[in-house]
């Protein structure tokens, strides 16, 4: 009879985890459910599909797919770097930032140290965190996001990394300019602080931060971005960061070979330079925005202000409930009790009979 158990045998972190809970597929409810028509507002995708140039590009690129991808990604790179003032060295790529998100933890924390994040702040900084066995600290948020004081006063000499994520997913928060640069400046040289700007596009231009640009003074500083979002191309897992040229150099020591593919390269370095698709997309998010939160305003709803591509609603103690009827009704959107919201939903921002598919849905269900 064997005695073997895998569970003894993997990091106790592991044992602790959860498998990471995605929006639910289109393809799974229709399945489900039998539904022809479904309308997912669950994943924050951009919902106008990929760009036209970045179409034709794939195209020409097949005939190279029996063939490695450049494991450096030097196009890539050397456009981002071109981008952001930077040195090509200073640029790691990853398959989607989560990945990048992941090699960070991975290069600078051990079981020994501390990371702190805030309450309501992107699933996947714990996850990292108990996987490689350090200790999470969640300090609690100020009105859905981040309190920086609090943040500052949990740094200590075991704390090894400090996740921000500006705008926060999944309450939409944002930090000003001042406030972020007032935190990076007081945060020790010991700390690595990540600033998570996934959403970074839909801020609007006078509101960016130059968060790149302090790089150069913050040698602890580390941004990451992702193409999942406003670039459209979330199936294809596309991201990256920039960073101090060391602490690229040592991210490079433990990245997976070919950890971007072909596909991945070549769509994310033509699509940052489709600026009218990024315009686009800019722009029918801030129409589907104005058209939710009026929505909730004439139901008399509560939602969160949000600077990304979502808006996180309050429906009440029956949240997980509307949840499931919604499926019902061929709408999908994200509950996020995970996140210690569990009287709200969040909502992806997609076209506009997308967005009317669930203001139906809810004047429906809610009477």
């Amino acid at each position: 009879m064997s005695t073997f158990n895998a569970s003894e045998l993997a990091n106790p972190g592991v044992r602790q985890l959860q498998p990471y809970q995605a929006g639910k597929p289109v393809t799974e409810l229709q399945r489900e459910l039998g539904l022809t028509k479904v309308v997912k507002l669950a994943s924050n995708e951009n919902p106008l599909g990929l760009s036209s140039k970045v179409k034709q590009a794939l195209a020409a690129e097949l005939a190279d797919l029996p063939r490695y991808p450049d494991a450096n990604g030097y196009y890539l790179k050397s456009r981002l770097a071109e981008l952001h003032g930077v040195d090509i060295k200073q640029i790691t790529l990853g398959n989607g930032s989560n990945d990048v998100l992941e090699i960070l933890a991975r290069t600078f924390v051990g079981p020994e140290h501390q990371v702190v994040f805030s309450q309501h702040a992107f699933v996947v900084y714990p996850l990292v965190t108990q996987a490689i066995g350090a200790t999470p600290v969640a300090v609690p948020a100020k009105d859905y996001g981040h309190d920086l004081d609090a943040m500052l006063a949990a740094i200590n000499e075991k704390t090894r990394m400090v996740f921000i994520a500006n705008p926060n997913n999944p309450t939409g928060t944002f930090l000003t300019t001042a406030e972020l640069k007032a935190f990076v400046e007081k945060v020790p040289e010991h700390v690595i602080v990540v600033l998570d700007e996934a959403y970074y596009e839909y801020v609007p231009e006078a509101e960016r931060a130059p968060s790149t640009d302090w790089v150069a003074e913050h040698s602890n500083l580390v941004v990451s971005r992702t193409f999942s979002k406003a670039y459209g191309l979330a199936g294809l897992r596309a991201g990256y960061a920039v960073s101090h040229v060391d602490v690229a150099d040592l991210m490079n020591r433990i990245r997976q070979p070919f950890n971007m593919n072909s596909l991945s390269l070549k769509a994310a370095e033509v699509v940052l330079d489709d600026h009218d698709y990024i315009q686009r997309s800019v722009e029918i998010n801030r129409q589907g925005m104005q058209q939710l939160t009026e929505f909730c305003e004439q139901q008399g709803l509560n939602y969160i202000p949000s600077y990304g591509n979502f808006l996180t609603i309050e429906v009440g103690d029956d949240a997980a409930e509307l949840y499931q009827q919604l499926l019902h009704e061929g709408v999908i959107v994200r509950p996020v009790a995970g996140y210690q919201l569990p009287r709200h939903l969040r909502v992806s921002i997609g076209l506009p009979e997308e967005n009317d598919a669930f203001i139906q849905a809810m004047k429906k269900l809610r009477g």
